[in-house]
C-alpha cells in the first residue's frame, strides 16, 4: 500500500497535471480548475493506491475525464473560446511545440503523455482506456500530422 501527504501529492504532480490539462484544453484557467478539482476528487475519494505509479496513472485518468466532462458540458457549448498563448515557458515557444498545439486533442494527448512524461503504449492504453493498437495509431498519425504541419510551414506562432 502506498502512503503520501496530499501535500507530497500536490508537490510532485501539481505541475504533470496542468500540462496535461493545459495540453488538452488550450487554455490557462481551464487548466487550472482542472487542476484544483482533481485534487478535489483526489481528497473526497480517500482511495487507496498500490503504487506511486497507481497513483499517478489514476491522476492522470481523472485529468482526461475532467477535460471530456468540461467539453461536454452545456455551459462549454454555449461559450466561445479567447484565443489563448498555451506556452509553459518561453524556451518551449518553438515550430514543434506549436505543431503539438495544432494537434485534434486525442493526439495532443497520447504525445504529450509519451514524449513529456514518457509513458509506453501499454501505459497510456491503460490511462486514455483505449488499445494498445489505438494507441500506437494515434502516435503513428500524430507524428506524420506534425511533420506534414513543419514542412508546410503551418506551425507560425505566437
Amino acid at each position: 500500500m502506498y502512503r503520501y501527504t496530499y501535500d507530497e501529492i500536490a508537490d510532485k504532480y501539481i505541475d504533470t497535471i496542468y500540462r496535461l490539462a493545459l495540453s488538452r484544453t488550450k487554455s490557462h484557467s481551464y487548466a487550472e480548475d482542472i487542476t484544483q478539482d482533481v485534487f478535489v476528487k483526489l481528497m473526497s475519494a480517500n482511495k487507496k493506491f498500490d503504487s506511486e505509479e497507481h497513483l499517478k496513472a489514476w491522476l492522470l485518468r481523472v485529468t482526461i475525464n475532467l477535460t471530456k466532462d468540461l467539453f461536454a458540458s452545456s455551459w462549454y457549448k454555449k461559450t466561445s473560446e479567447l484565443d489563448e498563448d498555451v506556452s509553459y515557458t518561453p524556451e518551449e515557444k518553438s515550430d514543434l511545440y506549436y505543431a503539438v498545439m495544432k494537434l485534434p486533442q486525442k493526439y495532443r494527448t497520447v504525445i504529450h503523455l509519451h514524449y513529456y512524461e514518457g509513458y509506453s503504449v501499454d501505459e497510456i492504453a491503460g490511462i486514455t482506456i483505449a488499445t494498445p493498437g489505438t494507441v500506437k495509431s494515434q502516435l503513428h498519425r500524430a507524428r506524420q500530422m506534425i511533420k506534414d504541419l513543419m514542412e508546410e510551414g503551418e506551425v507560425v506562432g505566437g
